[in-house]
């Protein structure tokens, strides 16, 4: 058995957003290619050219099933990567696209998928501007497969990392938990839930820039995609070396939601989202940035749902709506497979 993946070989989970997966960059993929840009291990990558500051990211999509109630992988791979250059600090502009073709994917379901492909560039403000397509043999592919990446260029004022997450900080959010990791289920599995859910993916350009313009002093943002809300914030509680508490009562998920997690086993706090954006700053500017999110259609339901608390102690803590408190810890591997 390999130490370093703990297997022989891959396996489903190591793609998960868990602990296998983190294992994986970190002891396999980071000795080969490791720099300081890279050991960031943030979702996109800052770099400069000339005197510009800039942020680059890539990822790739093999959501399954391709098309799901909310949006389809196309405009699932402009949101993602869209929503990680924001993340990254940059205001996005441009994009590529590599498409994996599967031989007898129907034309119009590919006209479908770039259709939406358009919309989104469209609403996010970007430029898709290069792509590569092959076809692979009947079954050695699944459908389609897109790979992304993206460009995006950095305010002068701003520098955002989980590493600049301090104590005393609010943790924003922009809306509902586990919409989109529960609409895919539903679709691939066929399940009739008592109440539809629909995926949040969606490019947040329009919700996020403003809070840039502001001027405001944004230490981090990041959008809680495989893992969800646990994920993400265990990611960010290591690289500052803080624990985060958040409040139970204060998160906001569907009534169809939590069905569908009592009904399937599942824990919303798990579950993936691509519309979401959690937000760090001081706690003294959290009124002024809730205002600017609340203008927004995607921002509505925006609130503070906890604080970073002292240094030196990585870990996130619900406080429960009894009172109680829970860990909330890193899971070995994601409950979903295969949800973006």
């Amino acid at each position: 058995m390999s130490k370093r993946t703990g297997s022989d070989h891959i396996l489903l989970s190591h793609g998960s957003g868990g602990k296998l997966t983190h294992q994986l960059v970190e002891e396999l993929f980071m000795p080969y290619f490791r720099n300081p840009a890279l050991e960031l291990l943030e979702d996109s990558a800052p770099f400069a050219a000339g005197d510009q500051r800039l942020v680059m990211t890539t990822d790739s999509y093999v959501v399954d099933p391709v098309f799901f109630p909310g949006g389809n992988i196309g405009s699932l791979a402009v949101s993602g990567t869209v929503n990680d250059l924001l993340a990254g600090g940059a205001r996005p502009a441009f994009l590529s696209a590599g498409f994996i073709l599967e031989e007898g994917l129907p034309v119009s379901h590919l006209e479908r998928i770039l259709a939406s492909m358009r919309d989104a560039a469209g609403e996010a403000g970007v430029m898709i501007i290069a792509g590569d397509t092959k076809v692979v043999p009947r079954g050695a592919a699944d459908k389609i497969f897109i790979t992304t990446a993206g460009v995006g260029f950095c305010p002068a004022h701003l520098r955002v990392g989980a590493r600049t997450v301090a104590p005393g900080d609010a943790i924003l959010l922009n809306g509902y938990l586990g919409d989109h990791g529960i609409a895919v289920m539903a679709e691939r599995e066929g399940l009739s839930l008592p109440q539809e859910v629909v995926s949040d993916c969606a490019p947040l350009s329009r919700l996020i820039l403003p809070l840039f313009d502001a001027g405001l002093p944004l230490h981090a943002l990041r959008d809680p995609t495989r893992g969800g809300l646990s994920v993400t914030l265990n990611e960010i509680a290591t690289a500052a070396d803080v624990a985060i508490e958040i409040e139970e009562a204060r998160l906001p998920i569907r009534v169809g939601v939590l069905a569908a997690c009592e009904i399937l086993g599942f824990d919303p706090l798990y579950l993936a989202n691509e519309g979401k954006m959690l937000i760090f700053l001081p706690e003294s500017h959290a009124s002024a940035a809730l205002e600017l999110l609340r203008r927004h259609p995607l921002g509505r339901q925006s609130r503070q749902i906890g604080r970073v608390a002292e240094k030196g102690r990585p870990q996130v803590r619900l406080r429960t709506e009894i009172g109680g408190r829970r860990i909330l810890d890193m899971p070995l591997a994601e409950q979903l497979p295969r949800i973006c």
